[in-house]
């Protein structure tokens, strides 16, 4: 067999046999990254596999080019709102943040190692930052559902952070590799210039190359295959270029994404897809070969003190970090520590370990088998946890219902519509409604039902069964709401009182808008309300948490009271069966009261 077919062989087969290992772990809980990380060390020189590969800078040509891909699509996948929502507490994390974590981890290292200074810093700097894959994918690889805000700060932070960390990992190696310590270092303005650049550069770059790549996309005519891989291309083309004029690639290939992912194209569907089975591939490819970087038997002799780095690093760098980093934002106590806790570190910081190796920097070696060490810990420790800390922390939401079956069809960039077709499953609130008594959400039309073959465009009102496909015309923005109302829900023995809601409405919103929205039955006078006045009219001044107020076959829930104020209400679609309570009989009492109110009285706006 020539060396051709072996690279090959060997390849697919560490693949296949990772994502088979994946698999069956993930039935334990086990971190899905940690297990292509540990398939690499076995298949290394130390284990079964004995392969032997120490080429650090493949390593980082190939690292470098996976991390650009995951970026990508990182930023694909991050909407504007969860940007809006996040953008302060996550730049300050991805900037103050790193450094603060890098400063204390490197102050560690250094009464632990005994390292200079330079050396020091630079292994706080390298494993200062939290890793976009391993935050991306564990989030979402189980369905964890958390806090709005929470998510979106964990995720953009993730995503914007990798530039501060390499900024600062170059700055340090140039510092190390001459043999200076810190009070040594060039001039501080060039390095704050630098840094400037990188994140502007980035920026920049990032916005000119993002819209150009959206305008190539929607002006080009090619088969539908293809639109992908000129997104891709062109991403990848941005990173390079930003990367040759000194800025931040990593930034800017991440905003091209946001900005692809944020706007209207022919090729939605086609590019997410796309775009995620390539990061899943870049994910793999980089742990595994990080895996194989590695010799497990090196790592022994620094093994003690990087584990009391490590838990440095976890329970007092991050957590100090993070406090005074959200302390401005009004982040709860609770929120705060689970944003601490999943500072998870992934491939990334040995991504970054090999930079000193390359750079010829004393101790080198060393410091890429404590990041090494650090990132197992962080995702044994942290990466096994991250759902049991959300129960802890109670920023975990009740999971939604979620289609197993659905197809998106992309019309032509600029109509802003899209279709979508739904196969209606068993558990789908559709079988006990039919698609006329479902609230769609306002801007959604249903074009045809189909069962069996036979299509229909009428007679909605008959309902639908388990198999039939539903097909709707809706924007982009609402195939997410939509997509909670045609999957599988629990039981109701299954579900909590309070938080298993289908949709989270503020306080402050408009009763006309929400009842045109959903298609509530509102009387005409409580349109004027706002839907906290609403629900005071029906449940007296004092309201607790899980309060309901029904509005047809529909319950409006209290969902977060704070101050005595209603902040947040739920709308469940399919609440519970009506009790007899004082609460209940004075609802109906008023119900009856406007009727006769209505067929009597003159003047049916006036007010009680």
């Amino acid at each position: 067999m020539d060396f051709a077919n072996q690279i090959v062989l060997v390849s697919a087969g560490l693949i296949t046999f990772s994502i088979f290992a994946g698999v069956l772990s993930s039935r334990i809980g086990a971190p899905l990254l940690l297990v292509f990380l540990a398939f690499g060390m076995l298949a290394g020189e130390d284990g079964p596999g004995g392969i032997v590969f120490n080429d650090f800078r493949v390593a980082h040509v190939v690292g470098s080019f996976a991390l650009a891909l995951i970026l990508f699509d990182g930023g694909l996948r991050t909407s504007r709102e969860a940007l809006n929502r996040a953008f302060g507490p996550s730049v300050l994390l991805a900037t103050l943040g790193v450094v603060l974590t890098a400063g204390i981890t490197g102050a560690a290292a250094k009464f632990l190692f005994g390292f200079e200074w330079s050396q020091a810093l630079l292994l706080g700097a390298i494993v200062g930052s939290t890793d976009a894959a391993a935050v991306f994918f564990l989030l979402h690889l189980h369905g964890l559902r958390l806090k709005a805000r929470v998510a979106a700060t964990l995720e953009v932070e993730s995503g914007v952070n990798d530039p501060m960390a390499i900024f600062l990992t170059l700055a340090l190696v140039g510092v190390a590799a001459q043999g200076h310590d810190i009070g040594d270092a060039g001039d501080a303005l060039d390095l704050l210039w630098d840094f400037l650049w990188q994140m502007l550069g980035g920026a920049i770059f990032g916005l000119l190359g993002g819209f150009f790549v959206l305008r190539a996309v929607n002006r080009l005519q090619l088969s539908s295959g293809l639109y992908p891989i000129l997104a891709g291309a062109l991403s990848l083309l941005v990173f390079a270029i930003a990367q040759s004029a000194g800025a931040s690639g990593f930034l800017a290939i991440f905003i091209v994404g946001f900005i692809l992912g944020n706007n209207p194209h022919r090729a939605t569907s086609e590019i997410a897809r796309f775009s995620d089975g390539v990061a899943w591939l870049a994910q793999i490819c980089m742990f595994l070969m990080m895996g194989l970087l590695v010799t497990p038997s090196a790592l022994v002799p620094v093994l003690l003190p990087a584990l009391a780095v490590a838990l440095i690093l976890i329970v007092f760098a991050r957590p100090l970090a993070v406090a005074l980093c959200l302390w401005p934002f009004r982040f709860s106590l609770r929120e705060t520590a689970f944003v601490s806790w999943v500072g998870l570190r992934g491939a990334v910081p040995i991504f970054l370990g090999t930079i000193p190796v390359l750079w010829g920097v004393e101790g080198a070696e060393t410091i890429f088998g404590v990041a090494y060490v650090i990132v197992l810990v962080s995702l044994v420790l942290q990466g096994w946890t991250v759902p049991f800390a959300a129960r802890l922390a109670e920023v975990e939401l009740p999971p939604r219902a979620a289609p197993d079956r659905r197809v998106e069809l992309d019309l032509p960039a600029g109509k802003g519509k899209s279709v979508v077709a739904y196969t209606v499953d068993p558990m789908s609130l559709l079988v006990q409604r039919g698609v006329n008594r479902l609230p769609l959400p306002m801007g959604t039309t249903v074009i045809s039902v189909m069962r069996e073959g036979v299509v229909r465009t009428e007679g909605f009102n008959e309902g639908v069964e388990p198999g039939d496909v539903v097909m709707l015309l809706t924007t982009p923005d609402l195939i997410p709401t939509l997509d909670r109302l045609f999957g599988a829900r629990r039981k109701r023995s299954q579900r909590k009182d309070v938080g298993m809601v289908d949709f989270t409405l503020e306080a402050g919103a408009g009763v006309a808008l929400v009842a045109d929205m959903y298609g509530l039955a509102f009387a005409p006078e409580e349109r004027e309300l706002t839907l906290e006045e609403f629900m005071r009219s029906r449940l007296g001044k004092e309201i607790g948490e899980g309060a309901r107020a029904r509005v047809g076959e529909v319950e409006l829930v209290a969902m977060r009271v704070k101050d005595g104020a209603l902040r947040q209400i739920g709308l469940d679609l399919d609440p519970p069966p009506r009790e007899t309570s004082v609460m209940h009989l004075r609802a109906r009492a008023l119900d009856v009261l406007r009727t006769l109110r209505q067929l009597f009285l003159a003047d049916p706006g006036r007010p009680f």
